[in-house]
């Protein structure tokens, strides 16, 4: 049975006792079940124990103080390998896996150049152009908006590239931009990513991207009690509010979480240094099932894939906030 440490019990009581031999992962601030980024990386673990038949061990982090005592126990007792969701994790994983050189780590949305570190990085940039010119597409007012979650430049990374594919459909669109904070909490606070997009309405937006992990939970919400569109971000979410959710930027944090744990667990396969997932790679991309195809045209779709192959070939550049924070818009 996966061994779960469920949030509020004391870390320091939960990962005493004898030497664990099962990977661990870690989820950010949130929630495990957020339906969003932390949910992808439950996903892809569960994935690999349904593959493997394996154990893993997980926790849910309560605060960023827990960050650097979480990895040391799991190391100190034999998980590997370790790994990580969230950009937060860099100045911790930096301490400790130098500490801990025969343990492998891997980490998913920043970068901490060790030997026995993988650091997996996506194009979120990308694929946040192609649901921004579905947006544009799809918007009747010639407004759309965008919440994020805390207000730090991976998230900026999602609101230029989606700016930028709204504008490259409708150059005289009006972009709304918002984030719920400024803090981790900013995470977890559907209320006001709900009270933003109800404001962006008021504005005139009629489609919304919200990448704000728990809190776009209140932006799809929002939009479906106000009959306008929303976007989901990471995992698939289309079917949180059929009819409503006009996409997902989907980010395969569940395949790069499936495919670190059966990798990074043998040194032959292991592959530290940087691996950056795009558009060519399966990384990110949008989401179309059966809960949002009648709202996505075959002119739409046909669209939206001759931008993708555009980028891909290197036709259109994608400008990346997180390696240039002058946002070309």
């Amino acid at each position: 049975m996966t061994k779960a440490i469920a949030g509020g019990v004391a870390l320091s009581a939960v990962l005493t006792g004898a030497a664990l031999a099962d990977p661990a992962v870690i989820y950010d601030l949130g929630g495990k079940f957020d339906k969003s980024f932390n949910e992808a990386a439950y996903n892809g673990a569960e994935a690999w124990k349904a593959e493997t038949g394996g154990n893993y061990i997980d926790l849910e982090l309560q605060n960023d103080a827990q960050r650097e005592q979480a990895l040391r126990r799991f190391a100190g007792q034999g998980a590997n390998p370790i790994v990580m969701a969230g950009f937060s994790w860099t100045a911790a994983l930096e301490a400790v896996a130098p500490e801990f050189p025969d343990t492998n780590f891997v980490v998913i949305d920043t970068v901490v150049d060790q030997p026995n570190v993988q650091s997996i990085l996506f194009d979120e940039h990308t694929g946040s152009f192609l649901v921004g010119a579905l947006a544009a597409m799809q918007s009747e007012t010639g407004t759309v908006g965008f919440i994020g979650g805390m207000d730090v430049p991976l998230i900026h990374k999602f609101y230029c590239g989606y700016a930028q594919g709204a504008r490259a459909v409708n150059p005289d669109i009006n972009l709304i931009e918002n984030y719920t904070g400024t803090t981790p909490a900013a995470w977890n606070d559907p209320v006001t990513a709900g009270e933003l997009a109800k404001a962006a309405v008021d504005q005139g937006a009629d489609v919304i991207f919200a990448a704000a992990g728990g809190s776009g939970l209140g932006v799809l919400q929002a939009m479906a009690d106000a009959g306008k569109y929303s976007i989901g971000v990471d995992s698939n979410q289309n079917y949180l509010q059929p009819g409503s959710v006009l996409t997902s930027m989907v980010k395969k944090v569940d395949v790069a979480v499936q495919t670190a744990l059966t990798e990074a667990a043998d040194d032959a396969t292991f592959q530290p240094g940087l691996t950056i997932l795009g558009l060519e790679q399966e990384g990110v991309g949008y989401s179309l099932d059966e809960h949002n195809r009648d709202l996505i045209t075959s002119e739409m779709e046909t669209a939206v894939e001759d931008y993708e192959a555009q980028i891909i070939a290197g036709e259109i550049e994608v400008h990346d906030y997180t390696t240039d924070s002058n946002c070309p818009l």
